[in-house]
C-alpha cells in the first residue's frame, strides 16, 4: 500500500494566516489579491493535509478554533522564518536583492518615503520596492501577518513584537474653517469638542489615537460629522467649511497664513513617526539595506543607529 504525503505550500499557509487574522474569507482574499475561491481552496488544502479543523463559522465571521489557534501562531513563525531564509540566501551571493513590501500612509512627502526608496536603490539596485497604503493598525498587522516587511508609520512603540526606529517628532494642530476664527480661537477643550468634526472613520488610524487622547481623556465625545479615510479629503472639507479636523503643523501655518484656515491655540499634540518592523527580522538583509537608506535621508536616526553600533 503506497502512503501518499501532501505538503503545505507557503502561499497555502500566508493564506490560513490572512482568514484567520482578518475573520473573513472575503477580506483576506482581497488582502492577498487572489480569488475568494482560490482563498477557500488554500484553507480546505491546510485543513486536510493536517486533518484538522481550523475554522468555526460564527455569524458572519470565521473564528480559529482551538487546534487553529495553535498552528495560527506556528504559521506566523514559520512563515517569518521563511522570509529570513531568502534573504539570507541572496546575501551569501555577496549582494542585497530580493522584494520588499513597505507600508505608509498615504502623506509619502512627509515621511520621504520616496527619498529613502530612492536611496535605497542606489545603494542595493537590485532590491525592488511594492508600497501598501496602510493606517497605522493595518500597518502592523501587516508586519505581523508577513503581508508587509517594513512599515513607516504614527505610533507609539508599545508593540513588543516590533522594533521601531524613531524618523522624527510630528506636531499637530486642530483646524477649522477661516469663518470660523473667532469661535474656534476662543473655544475651550468642551467647547470644541462641541462644533461639527470630520473624523477618521477608521479607528487604527493614528489620527483616531490622536483625538482620543486629548478629548476621551478629558471625559469628551466628538460631534463628529463627516468620516474621512484619507487626511487629504479632511483638508479639503475644512476648507470647505464642514467642520474641525486634526492636521500635521505645517498644513496648519500654510493654511492660517493664507487665510483658509483657523487654528485653535489650546490644542498641541506631538506624535513620533517610526519605521517599524518584526524584532524578529531585525538581522534581516533587506531590512537593514530599508533602515540604513532611512538613515541617510533622517539625520537623526543615523545618529541613533551610530550610537547603537558604537
Amino acid at each position: 500500500m503506497t502512503t501518499v504525503t501532501m505538503l503545505i505550500d507557503l502561499a497555502q499557509l500566508r493564506t490560513f494566516v490572512a482568514v484567520a487574522e482578518e475573520q473573513h474569507l472575503t477580506r483576506a482574499a482581497e488582502r492577498l489579491h487572489i480569488s475568494q475561491s482560490a482563498a477557500s481552496a488554500h484553507v480546505r488544502a491546510v485543513e486536510e493535509t493536517l486533518d484538522t479543523q481550523l475554522f468555526v463559522r460564527t455569524n458572519r465571521n470565521l473564528e480559529l478554533t482551538p487546534a487553529g489557534e495553535l498552528l495560527f501562531r506556528k504559521a506566523k513563525q514559520l512563515l517569518n522564518e521563511a522570509v529570513l531564509f531568502s534573504s539570507f540566501a541572496r546575501e551569501m551571493r555577496g549582494r542585497v536583492q530580493g522584494h520588499l513590501v513597505v507600508g505608509s500612509s498615504s502623506d509619502l512627502s512627509a515621511n520621504r518615503l520616496g527619498d529613502v526608496i530612492s536611496e535605497m536603490r542606489a545603494q542595493h539596485p537590485l532590491v525592488n520596492v511594492d508600497l501598501r497604503v496602510r493606517p497605522s493598525s493595518g500597518s502592523r498587522q501587516g508586519l505581523k501577518s508577513g503581508d508587509l516587511d517594513v512599515a513607516v508609520l504614527l505610533d507609539r512603540p508599545t508593540d513588543v513584537a516590533l522594533e521601531y526606529h524613531e524618523l522624527t517628532k510630528v506636531q499637530f494642530r486642530i483646524v477649522g474653517p477661516a469663518a470660523w476664527k473667532s469661535q474656534i480661537e476662543s473655544a475651550d477643550w468642551e467647547s470644541l469638542a462641541q462644533l461639527p468634526w470630520i473624523t477618521p472613520s477608521d479607528e487604527g488610524m493614528a489620527f483616531s489615537a490622536i483625538l482620543h487622547e486629548l478629548f476621551g481623556a478629558r471625559g469628551l465625545t466628538l460631534n463628529s460629522v463627516i468620516g474621512f479615510d484619507n487626511a487629504t479629503f479632511a483638508r479639503a472639507m475644512v476648507q470647505g467649511g464642514a467642520g474641525l479636523t486634526l492636521v500635521r503643523l505645517e498644513h496648519a501655518i500654510d493654511g492660517e497664513r493664507e487665510g483658509r484656515l483657523a487654528v485653535s491655540p489650546l490644542v498641541h499634540a506631538e506624535y513620533s513617526l517610526h519605521i517599524a518592523h518584526l524584532a524578529s527580522r531585525r538581522d534581516d538583509p533587506l531590512i537593514r539595506a530599508f533602515v540604513g537608506a532611512a538613515g541617510t535621508v533622517w539625520p537623526a536616526l543615523k545618529n541613533s543607529l551610530d550610537s547603537v553600533r558604537s
